[in-house]
């Protein structure tokens, strides 16, 4: 008899930051991201010395929460969606919660990109847009197996994969982002198969 199960297959969580939690104020926290990218000299030597087209402070500031009162209450909101994801993918913690280990800004100029990459030892990775121009384009998940040189069927409409990759052709500004990950406590999180 035969037997069909998925394996590798990518959920995708999609919410307002306003959904779970006490609200972000979105302009505050668009304010802040531009007041540190202004302010953080380390940040901006990083990213003209590796010719990154805009401003993270993803090499240079590690305590946003620490720093910044809107950063603090964010981390907040988004351990309610983490946690809500990891129910959905029924994790078993073992009793434990995820915990949200890193963040940082990212904001791109009309025309930067942010290149397909993957964020190593992270069990839940995620990415918040503050603001977006008109005419930005949105994200684009591709398939993980494609450097493996592994073989790709389009599928479906619906049927999607992994790994980022953030386009920045908005008309106006830039968009200015928070990018989010979180490790399980023990670094071990076992989770269900999809049953799509």
């Amino acid at each position: 008899m035969s037997n069909i199960s998925s394996l590798f297959v990518t959920r995708l969580y999609r919410a307002h930051l306003h959904e779970l939690g006490k609200p972000v104020d979105p302009s505050e926290l668009e304010a802040s991201c531009w007041s540190i990218a202004e302010d953080d000299e380390a940040g901006q030597a990083w990213c003209e010395e590796n010719s990154y087209a805009g401003y993270t402070s993803y090499a240079s500031l590690d305590d946003l929460p620490y720093r910044f009162p809107i950063f603090r209450d964010l981390v907040k909101v988004l351990d309610k969606h983490v946690a809500a994801f990891a129910q959905d993918l029924e994790f078993d913690l073992g009793g434990k919660k995820l915990k949200l280990d890193s963040l940082w800004i990212n904001i791109l100029p009309e025309g930067g990109t942010h290149s397909s990459h993957i964020h190593p030892h992270s069990v839940v990775s995620g990415t918040t847009y503050v603001t977006m121009p008109e005419g930005t384009s949105a994200i684009k998940f591709e398939d993980p197996r494609l450097p493996m040189m592994m073989g790709k069927i389009e599928g479906r409409a619906g049927r999607a994969a992994n790994v980022l990759l953030r386009h920045a052709r908005g008309r106006r500004s830039a968009i200015v982002g928070v990018v989010a990950t979180a490790r399980g406590a023990d670094e071990h999180v076992r989770g269900r198969p999809d049953k799509r």
